[in-house]
């Protein structure tokens, strides 16, 4: 299985960075080896000390497609979940900075969390939904669906051009404002609507 990222996919979010507003959705990889296991913590790595969190709302692709058509791509999924996408932030800054690919900043070991999976058909409007991250009790990231620059099915249309979809992979559809660093003993917790879908602890 692979995972599929997009970025820039919140106004916000992409002013809170300074980053230019894109033309067509940004797209990078992480590998399996990147998502941090059940019941485990996340380990701060030993190359930042900066990383910080991402809530995304994830989409898991149910059957083989390419070139998926945005009317079609519903049937590409029937659950949808809640992850964190680490970032490694002073070192993408390095990276971009020369021009260089992000992987080592997004793809390390662990930069992946991914929560429970929750049926799609459990919400009346997809492009409606209301997710939100609490960092030690407080709420730090509080996202909606209907703020993406690009929807879940454009999404699925967009990166089906360039990738054969397979049963398993994982997509995770941006982050909105509000990411910032974490420190060894915090807590985050992720909701999408009132629904905890995961528990972490940062060492």
């Amino acid at each position: 299985m692979k995972i599929i990222c997009i970025g820039r996919n919140y106004t916000d979010h992409i002013k809170e960075l300074e980053n230019e507003k894109p033309t067509d959705p940004v797209v990078f990889l992480k590998p399996d080896t990147s998502i941090l296991l059940k019941k485990q913590p996340f380990f701060i790595p030993d190359f930042s000390d900066d990383v910080h969190h991402e809530v995304e709302i994830l989409v898991k692709i149910n059957k083989v497609g390419k070139h998926i058509d945005k009317k079609f791509a519903h049937k590409y999924y029937d659950d949808i979940g809640l992850g964190i996408d680490f970032t490694a932030r002073d070192l993408q800054a390095q990276l971009k900075a020369k021009g260089l690919p992000w992987e080592k900043a997004k793809a390390f070991d662990g930069a992946a969390v991914i929560g429970e999976w929750l049926p799609k058909k459990n919400f009346e409007d997809l492009n409606n939904l209301n997710f939100s991250l609490k960092k030690n009790d407080e709420l730090v990231q509080n996202g909606n669906t209907s703020l993406m620059l690009w929807k879940i099915d454009e999404i699925i249309e967009y990166v089906s051009k360039y990738f054969t979809l397979k049963i398993g992979d994982i997509i995770f559809t941006g982050t909105p404002a509000g990411v910032g660093r974490v420190i060894a003993n915090d807590k985050l917790i992720g909701f999408i609507e009132d629904k905890q879908l995961f528990s972490i602890t940062v060492k």
